[in-house]
């Protein structure tokens, strides 16, 4: 498996884990901390960041789309994610950033690869090939259960990943934790039912020991 790419100047890090796991919260309190303290930041998000991202997230996560069946649903999310590295990741990395993505190629071997059972192997070479193997130097993963998840997710319309059944996310969720199982030494796993300010010390050290 390819390694994170060492020549960039910059720091890349992902946050990782089900739906309603807190990642934005996370993500935004890391990036202002971040800020505060002197280095350039770019927060984004996945799919999204770029215009074509965006428009392909429209597609992908929004209902009334029409029928979306798996493999259509895998190409469109390497597809927004080949934009996203090429576009906007790779330029802000080489100009010495820390870039903080909500999402990357994790969530599509966990969602298409597990979820959809398009494979986790077949997912992961479709999306290293998109990036040519832009990975982070540090995933953090938030892990919630099904339930919890549900619970925390803000009260209103739910996408179309979020409307998949509690067995579809329990299927993600172990899927995220065998990844980080598989590379330790890349991954920050935490229980998303921890205090949000908890959580944030306890990201913010890590990244301080990466920088």
């Amino acid at each position: 498996m390819p390694s994170p790419e060492a020549a960039q100047p910059g720091l890349f890090i992902a946050f990782e884990g089900g739906d309603g796991a807190g990642k934005s919260t996370q993500a935004g309190l890391l990036a202002d901390a971040l800020v505060a303290a002197g280095h350039q930041v770019l927060r984004t998000r996945e799919p999204g960041g770029t215009e074509v991202g965006e428009k392909l997230r429209s597609i992908v996560l929004d209902h009334g789309q029409g029928e979306i069946d798996a493999r259509t649903e895998a190409l469109i999310f390497a597809a927004a994610r080949a934009a996203h590295a090429e576009q906007l990741i790779r330029p802000a990395l080489a100009a010495g950033k820390i870039v903080i993505t909500d999402r990357y190629i994790d969530s599509s071997v966990a969602y298409q690869g597990a979820g959809r059972k398009l494979g986790e192997t077949k997912i992961r070479e479709l999306n290293e090939w998109a990036t040519s193997a832009l990975l982070p130097e540090i995933t953090v993963l938030l892990d919630v259960t099904p339930d919890e998840g549900r619970e925390r997710r803000p009260v209103g319309e739910a996408d179309r990943l979020e409307s998949e059944p509690d067995d579809f996310h329990q299927q993600i969720r172990q899927a995220f934790l065998s990844l980080a199982e598989a590379r330790p030494e890349h991954y920050l796993v935490l229980n998303a039912r921890l205090p949000v300010q908890d959580l944030h010390r306890r990201i913010y050290s890590r990244v301080l020991e990466l920088l």
